[in-house]
């Protein structure tokens, strides 16, 4: 009988319970916020779902904002609790436009929750969150906020720009693991959810999470995943040492880096500079050229692009500079990569040019 060798991963210590409280305070220094920060077991998406459920009941009214996926599944999870939403859905893989939102808020004074996400990874766009966070305060309106996409490449200040609810996954910018998330709740917020009876005995349950939060941020409820939270733990000692605003500039110079690079290469960019994420850049294919065809084209050179994700995406290509992607090399070699892919599709690109472009991006 062969012995199997025991795995030390199949046998790590339980996390410390006294460094959770650590943990959430890093998180808030990250999120530049004093409200209370929610940890999740679990990737960000359950957290999402987490904030709808307790959010959700009937007499609720929500103004939801659809720019991917996500939005439409926040928007399902809201009705799915008795919430009378209103969806504003943006044109297919782009921004929202704050004047859709101005007139949607102004057409139902009964709105109570505004949510949105900050920035899409499916497409490479960027919400005007300052302007939207803006329109829901004068209204005093509760915000919620996926920032998974943003957190660590863009400015992300909660409590200075007055979001309720910012939901965060370390798995993108902040270089962390994808299996745990969390989540800061105002007062104004926590108000909201604790009315009329939240939902309690759930892992979807924020007042269940409250009541960590109250008991002092000791033990979390259920049995944490130890991996996860070390991990965690180690994504923030890097976090810290480097700066959350180095970390901002740092993919703020990819993205910059890898537009130029683009643009020198003759492609045509999906979206100006300031409806961009700065952790992906999408380009528009070329008329009569499939992505995907133009993806294997580059798979062979070790280059990852990937196509755009959801409705109206199917003739973009999305080109990832997040977390230690967000460094001259990999900019560099996914702009020759793509264009490489063009020339053997049999179109011009100027690699030469993108090169020079993206140096001079790195050296100014």
């Amino acid at each position: 009988m062969t012995e199997v060798a025991w795995n030390p991963l199949s046998a790590a210590p339980a996390y410390p319970a006294e460094r959770y409280a650590a943990l959430a305070s890093r998180i808030g220094t990250i999120l530049k916020t004093n409200n209370d920060i929610l940890l999740v077991q679990a990737e960000a998406v359950v957290a999402l779902e987490a904030v709808a459920t307790s959010l959700s009941r009937p007499g609720l009214s929500a103004l939801n904002v659809i720019t991917s996926p996500y939005g439409g599944w926040f928007g399902q999870w809201l009705r799915r609790g008795g919430a009378n939403v209103a969806d504003v859905v943006a044109r297919p893989s782009l921004p929202i436009d704050a004047k859709a939102i101005a007139a949607a808020l102004d057409a139902d004074p009964r709105i109570a929750v505004l949510a949105l996400v900050h920035a899409e990874s499916a497409s490479g766009i960027l919400n005007p969150l300052p302007e939207i966070i803006a329109l829901a305060r004068a209204r005093g309106i509760v915000t919620v906020v996926d920032a998974v996409a943003s957190v660590g490449g863009h400015a992300l200040d909660v409590s200075g720009s007055g979001i309720d609810i910012a939901v965060i996954g370390p798995q993108k910018a902040l270089g962390g693991p994808a299996g745990v998330s969390a989540l800061s709740v105002s007062p104004r917020a926590w108000e909201l959810i604790l009315r009329d009876g939240a939902p309690r005995d759930s892992i979807l349950s924020l007042a269940d999470l409250k009541t960590w939060v109250d008991g002092g941020r000791g033990a979390l409820p259920g049995t944490p995943a130890p991996l996860e939270f070390f991990a965690l733990e180690a994504a923030l000692h890097r976090v810290e040492a480097e700066g959350i605003d180095r970390i901002v500039a740092r993919h703020q110079r990819a993205a910059s880096a890898n537009r130029a690079g683009l643009l020198a290469l003759g492609a045509s960019l999906w979206v100006p500079d300031e409806q961009a994420s700065n952790l992906v850049t999408t380009v528009s294919v070329p008329e009569g050229v499939e992505p995907a065809s133009l993806i294997g084209l580059t798979a062979s050179l070790g280059i990852e692009l990937t196509a755009g994700v959801g409705t109206g995406s199917s003739h973009l290509i999305r080109l990832n500079h997040t977390g230690p992607r967000a460094a001259f090399q990999t900019v560099l070699a996914n702009v020759v990569g793509y264009g490489l892919g063009l020339r053997r599709a049999g179109l011009p690109a100027d690699i030469g040019a993108a090169s020079e472009a993206v140096a001079k991006a790195y050296s100014d």
